[in-house]
């Protein structure tokens, strides 16, 4: 052949291997919902790490500086898409010790006793976030776990600064933190809460965090931290053997998948109500051309979807290693136009009106992270322990807080929980399973614009990733998702929700006559969003105002790194 052909035999060789490429992102991306968080997985970036190391080392981060939201004592759900297009959710899943049972938090008479499952050591489930990392980092990282979790450590041994909202959590807990001497030396200074700028130093912590970093999994589920673990909270009235550390074991779940009018939704899956609850309310909303109908008529809709779905979760969800789960039901079109046919337009549908399902309660301080890398790799992850600095008991000895994930369990089928969250047999209490939550990180695709998010929330988180995905539908941005004002219902109990600046006095009044219960919220939630637009080569980031978290968007530059 003539040498003046050959470049063109190559490029015409070349160019079906180019289309069909997949575009790699110009920037990475992190939001998440602390500062120092975000800086510790931009570090790893950098440091030649890819998203699932930046993931580790952020939600790491996460556990030492908002102590009130997540912490290697709980546990979370890690939405994981590899570059050449697998996608997972790691279930890290806190699970019920063994020695747990339906009746471990009522009295003699039947009644359920609150505080058994909020506070001390015997409303702790065993954690799950140790596990993950380690099986994240060994799995699907490139650097060594230890250095993924060097931030972390740091962090803890050289202390963060306490914050306003950190005075906030901690007031709410003090009480419950001075109930064990260990977090209120860790959390507290002499008992009260930390001023403004104190720094937050937590060297056993570090010590734990190294001994993970070390040994693994091991270090934690096994050995001397095991051995002090399982004897602290036995000394303090709980439940756990070495046998309920030794035996957990991480989940690699298949997402929930579900189509909006052509938006693609990747979502967790039980354990989590998140993604199956999120569909189920986007394929009600399907059948009406939300974008011509007035503001009102909208909110109507939307919160009629909301009703039904949590109506489903309370009857339906649990772990699904425990219960037979109906998905395939639940996420069908056609069950969502039944669903559909029972809305009226014009008035609320009350839900005593609808079969009777029991409430459920949930936990709203947690935390989220969104990362993507410039490989195409990324990961929303939702982490908790549940309540404010979940069960406010430290075990001696290693730093770790435990969580109080058991009061997600339904501790009598129609009791709530803290959060006034309504559950049925299928989320009742049994040894080594897997607690029901709402997380719900999500992936969103859409002519070729990719979303990131999730946020902490308790039972409000379903209803704000519904309402942040209908904005990404609308074109939206990822700060416009974050940002926007929220309004929520559950079911039970039947009362419409809603931040003050979401509803004007028209439209409280038009709702009001409509049959609904308004009940004006605090601001909630705190969305951590990435938006990756590979269309227009764009990449952007978003942290929610009503938090103090950071996103930012950045071109690394990492160097060579071996595992």
């Amino acid at each position: 052949m003539s040498p003046l052909y050959r470049p063109l035999l190559l490029l015409a060789l070349l160019l079906p291997l180019l289309a069909n490429a997949a575009p790699q992102p110009p920037a990475a991306a992190i939001a998440s919902a602390h500062p120092l968080a975000t800086a510790a997985g931009r570090e790893v970036l950098e440091a030649g790490g890819n998203a699932f190391d930046a993931a580790v080392a952020v939600s790491a981060a996460l556990a030492v500086v908002e102590p009130y939201s997540s912490g290697i004592g709980g546990g979370g759900f890690w939405l994981l898409h590899r570059a050449d297009g697998r996608e997972v959710m790691v279930d890290g899943r806190e699970v019920a010790p063994l020695a747990a049972h339906r009746d471990l938090y009522l009295d003699e008479q039947g009644a359920v006793i609150p505080a058994r499952s909020m506070d001390g050591a015997l409303a702790a489930g065993i954690p799950g976030e140790p596990a993950a990392l380690a099986h994240i980092a060994q799995r699907y990282g490139r650097l060594p776990l230890a250095r993924s979790l060097a931030p972390a450590i740091r962090l803890a041994r050289v202390g963060f600064p306490v914050s306003a909202y950190y005075q906030r959590m901690a007031e709410l807990r003090r009480p419950a933190l001075n109930a064990s001497p260990a977090a209120a030396s860790q959390f507290l200074a002499d008992g009260a809460v930390p001023p403004l700028g104190h720094t937050i130093r937590q060297a056993e912590l570090a010590t734990t965090l190294e001994a993970l970093a070390q040994q693994g999994a091991d270090g934690f589920y096994r050995g001397e931290i095991a051995e002090r673990l399982v004897a602290g909270v036995r000394a303090a009235g709980g439940i756990w053997s070495a046998d309920d550390l030794a035996h957990y074991q991480v989940v690699e779940r298949e997402p929930v998948r579900g189509n909006y009018r052509g938006m693609k939704i990747v979502a967790a899956a039980p354990p989590s109500s998140g993604g199956i609850a999120l569909i189920e309310m986007l394929n009600v909303l399907a059948g009406y051309p939300l974008e011509q109908l007035d503001p009102v008529d909208r909110i109507q809709l939307s919160v009629e979807a909301m009703r039904r779905a949590y109506r489903d979760r309370a009857e339906y969800l649990g772990d699904p290693d425990f219960v037979t789960i109906p998905t395939e039901r639940l996420l069908h079109p056609l069950y969502a136009a039944g669903l559909r046919a029972s809305i009226r337009r014009d008035q609320a549908t009350p839900s005593a009106l609808l079969p009777p399902a029991a409430e459920l309660t949930e936990g709203d301080h947690t935390t989220h992270l969104s990362v993507l890398d410039t490989e195409g790799n990324y990961v929303s992850a939702t982490l908790s322990i549940n309540y404010p600095f979940g069960a406010a008991w430290v075990v001696p000895g290693t730093g770790v807080l435990l969580n109080d994930e058991m009061d997600d369990f339904a501790a009598k089928p129609g009791v709530p929980n803290a959060y006034g969250l309504v559950g049925a047999a299928a989320n009742e209490i049994a040894p080594g399973k897997r607690m029901l939550s709402s997380m719900t990180p999500a992936f969103l695709e859409q002519d070729g614009r990719i979303g990131l998010i999730g946020t902490p929330g308790g039972s409000r988180i379903i209803t704000m990733v519904l309402l942040g995905t209908l904005e990404f539908a609308a074109g939206h941005g990822p700060q416009q998702w974050v940002s926007q004002p929220r309004y929520h219902h559950q079911y039970l109990p039947d009362l419409l929700f809603h931040e003050a600046d979401a509803l004007n006095e028209t439209q409280r009044d038009e709702l009001t006559l409509r049959g609904y219960t308004l009940r004006t919220a605090d601001p909630y939630g705190n969305m951590q969003a990435v938006l990756w637009d590979s269309v227009r080569g764009r990449v952007e980031a978003a942290s929610d105002p009503r938090g103090e978290g950071e996103a930012v968007v950045f071109v690394p530059q990492p160097v060579p790194a071996t595992k």
